[in-house]
């Protein structure tokens, strides 16, 4: 195996296994990690392009953070990447869950325990407010994208529409919007 893959699938083990061991609220409270150990401090990957990812593995089943990490090890370091990042992000919450399930029991009725996952749960919110900030900074261009977002945020937590169908109905609108858009540009050039 090729040296330099070596190095920087160890380089990416280290990384996803930082991220996985100190975030914690799940794959989303995740990408504001991610994006500046890949982004900012590795420059392995460019700003526009993170956002792509995310948006790709959003789309396809499984954990978000998982998901990031398998993309962007194997984008880095091929198959061998792939995996190293992959077992970096989810060693550590299988190790923590391990040794929570040894203690939990004895612990759960402390007080000081429960307002410290109560504390947790507010820097998530606050995490994900962020995410939710950053993402829609980047990919929100126009009023339509505004529109489409909104709408999309009200079908979801207004009307508990399945995410999968407001997703669907995003890429036809948008397909629809584009080549509506396109038509009319083709029919300015005619003239």
């Amino acid at each position: 195996m090729d040296k330099k893959i070596l190095k920087k699938s160890l380089k990416l083990f280290t990384v996803f296994f930082r991220i996985g061991a100190f975030t914690f609220g799940g794959g989303y409270a995740m990408i504001p990690y991610i994006e500046r150990e890949i982004v900012d401090k590795n420059k392995w990957i460019k700003s526009e392009e993170i956002i792509d990812i995310f948006a790709i593995v959003q789309s396809v089943p499984g954990v978000i953070a998982v998901n990031s990490s398998t993309f962007v090890g194997y984008r880095i370091a091929g198959l061998t990447g792939s995996i190293a990042a992959t077992l970096g992000v989810v060693l550590p919450s299988y190790i923590i869950i391990a040794v929570i399930a040894l203690f939990l029991y004895n612990f759960k009725e402390y007080p000081l325990v429960n307002e410290a996952f109560h504390g947790i749960q507010a820097g998530v919110a606050a995490l994900m407010c962020y995410v939710v900030y950053k993402l829609g900074k980047s990919s929100i261009k126009n009023g339509y994208g505004a529109v489409l977002a909104a709408a999309s945020f009200l079908a979801l937590t207004v009307f508990g529409a399945s995410a999968v169908l407001v997703l669907l109905a995003a890429g036809v609108l948008s397909l629809t919007a584009f080549a509506l858009h396109s038509r009319k540009a083709g029919k300015g050039e005619e003239r």
